[in-house]
Formats: structure tokens, sequence, C-alpha cells
């Protein structure tokens, strides 16, 4: 019988090290990825929104000073995040023309972490702390 239980007390912690060590491995330090020290914006249009967990990515298609179409990757915080700043999936549309403002990544790529993001229509969209729907 001691056994027994020396045994079911391994397999629940063995159980609750998995489960909570999938969330510590995949998720990434911002300040590790972009850069906080410097902003960016792009203008362009949205090509694709990936509701997702734990991030959720924006997809613009921006022109460059060469006149050339660049594909930008934008990361917000997750879909539920985003949701409950007041974002809709109706909102961010394909097809229609987007400015972000975030920072930039250190690597040099096309890709960034928005902050917010102005809509062809005049709403903008807080990705952190900043008020919501009404």
């Amino acid at each position: 019988m001691i056994f027994y239980k020396g045994l079911k007390a391994k397999f629940l912690v063995g159980l609750f090290l998995l489960f909570f060590s999938f969330g510590a491995r995949t998720h990434h330090s911002v300040a590790l990825q972009f850069d906080m020290t410097a902003d960016i914006t792009i203008t362009g249009n949205i090509v694709e929104m990936e509701w997702r967990n734990p991030h959720s990515w924006l997809h613009v298609e921006v022109e460059n000073e060469a006149g050339q179409v660049e594909l930008w990757r934008v990361e917000f915080g997750s879909g539920n995040a985003l949701y409950r700043r007041g974002w809709r999936q109706d909102d961010l549309p394909v097809g229609i023309g987007v400015t972000v403002h975030g920072i930039p990544s250190r690597d040099g790529s096309r890709q960034m972490e928005g902050d917010e993001v102005l809509l062809s229509d005049g709403r903008t969209l807080f990705s952190g702390v900043g008020p919501g729907r009404e």
C-alpha cells in the first residue's frame, strides 16, 4: 500500500511538471527579440491576421522606399488578450490599409512587436494598456 501511494505521488508530480513546462519552454522575452529602445511605424495593407495563442500575428504588405512591396509580420499578444482589449476579427479584414506602431526586431528582419494599429476609418486598436472599445 505504501508503494502505491508513493507511485501515485510521483505520477502527480510528473504530470504537474509536464503540464507547466510547455508554457515555460515556448514563451520568450520581448526584450530579447525586439529592440525596446527603438520604435517603428509601418503603413500598408493587411494580407492576413492570425488570431492565435500565445501570440497573434498581423501580416502587412508595405511598399519600401524603392517602390518594392515587402511583407512585414507584426506580433501581438494572444487572441484572447486582444479580444479583452476590444479587438474583433471583423476589425482587420484582408486588404484594408493600416498604420502599425511598435518596436523593431533586433535581428533586422521585417518583424516587429505591435503596440497600436491605426485603421483606415480612423479608429485605433491598442495592444497594450489603453482604452478599450466603448
